[in-house]
């Protein structure tokens, strides 16, 4: 399709007009379409594609004008560029008038062809470029499909195994008879877990990247969603303390299950990579009217030349150990956040610690085009 000619409309009622244009017009990338009245190019353009459209203004029955307003007034014909051609003495009223109805360009003859090939190449190279996008859009969207389908077949083809070593690994850590025995069945436990939180990562950020990731806002306290997140954290043993604090109304409408890997992504984020013997903080206020805010606190602190790159996929975690995962954690937090219309912020320093913030309105506003359920 890219490749195609690219189809021009000459309409004119002299049958020599036409075949000097079609003339002075040949070449491989274009095909001439021609009518010899109006109605006969409304026929015309109900059937192919046009990328300009050359209109004699002075016809019998609809002249150039008529038919112009006529393309002007359809949805399918309403952006087809029109130059008009005309014989009559230069007139500005004619001008105005062929301006009005729609042209991009009014000649009158005699013209010289050099002029006329000069913008009907601009038209062509503008179309062709159009159908570049379009297919460069067709394989970024198949592109898209493509991978979020293999992640999708991966964390399922993933999961069934990984359950399996956690399983396994929480059996011979309640039976095993020595405590060397306990200590390996911890590490592949942690392992495990590491790569189920790395599974479920890419999953997501295929989702996010696609657009299909659905937002489904409902009635929620994000007090109570953060105190199910903290008791998950707790349960896990991680021997760091979480702090919970909450004021104001914490209600809202938002995704639950979004929301909750927001929360549960940051609270990850300062259980790994906090101060080791520091206590986590986490903290919902709901003062404001408009939104809600949650903190995140931890005791460590990231490095300067980090933070341009902080929220970015695949990014660092700023303080020099091994990551705990893909670095997607941060970056998903702050795509759902955006989702929401709210924002994500960070703040660290040595006397304070590191703070992450997230702003939610109360209320989500679903943009056109977005978040398309499927």
């Amino acid at each position: 399709m890219t490749n195609s000619p690219v189809n021009i409309l000459i309409v004119d009622d002299i049958v020599h007009n036409i075949t000097a244009l079609k003339a002075l017009l040949a070449r491989p990338d274009i095909a001439v379409l021609v009518a010899d009245s109006g109605t006969a190019a409304l026929d015309l353009l109900l059937k192919h594609e046009v990328a300009l459209a050359i209109l004699d203004v002075n016809m019998p029955g609809m002249n150039g004008f008529e038919l112009a307003a006529l393309m002007r007034g359809s949805p399918r014909t309403s952006h087809v560029p029109i130059i008009f051609l005309t014989a009559t003495a230069q007139d500005a009223s004619r001008t105005f008038r062929g301006y009005e109805a729609g042209a991009v360009d009014f000649l009158y003859k005699p013209f010289d062809p050099r002029i006329l090939q000069s913008k009907v190449d601009v038209f062509v190279q503008l179309e062709q470029q159009k159908r570049q996008l379009a297919a460069q859009l067709a394989t970024t969207r198949q592109m898209l499909e493509a991978n979020e389908m293999l992640m999708a077949v991966l964390s399922h083809d993933l999961r069934t195994p990984l359950g399996a070593v956690l399983a396994s690994a929480e059996y011979l850590m309640r039976t095993a008879a020595d405590e060397q025995s306990v200590t390996v069945a911890a590490r592949v436990k942690n392992s495990s877990l590491r790569m189920a939180r790395m599974v479920d990562q890419l999953l997501n950020l295929a989702r996010l990247q696609g657009g299909r990731l659905p937002l489904q806002p409902r009635s929620i306290e994000l007090a109570t969603l953060c105190r199910s997140v903290i008791d998950e954290f707790a349960s896990q043993k991680s021997g760091k303390r979480i702090v919970f604090e909450s004021r104001g109304n914490t209600a809202g409408a938002w995704d639950t299950d979004l929301v909750w890997q927001a929360v549960s992504n940051l609270v990850s984020n300062a259980l790994h990579h906090g101060a080791p013997d520091g206590d986590i903080g986490v903290e919902v206020d709901g003062d404001a009217v408009e939104s809600v805010r949650l903190k995140v606190s931890n005791r460590g602190t990231i490095p300067a030349e980090v933070f341009p790159h902080l929220f970015k996929a695949f990014g660092s975690n700023g303080n020099g150990r091994s990551r705990e995962g893909l670095g997607l954690g941060l970056h998903i937090v702050q795509e759902i956040a955006r989702m929401h219309g709210g924002n994500v912020s960070v703040d660290s320093n040595e006397a304070t610690g590191t703070l992450f913030t997230i702003e939610l309105p109360r209320m989500v506003t679903l943009q056109r085009g977005s978040f398309t359920r499927k």
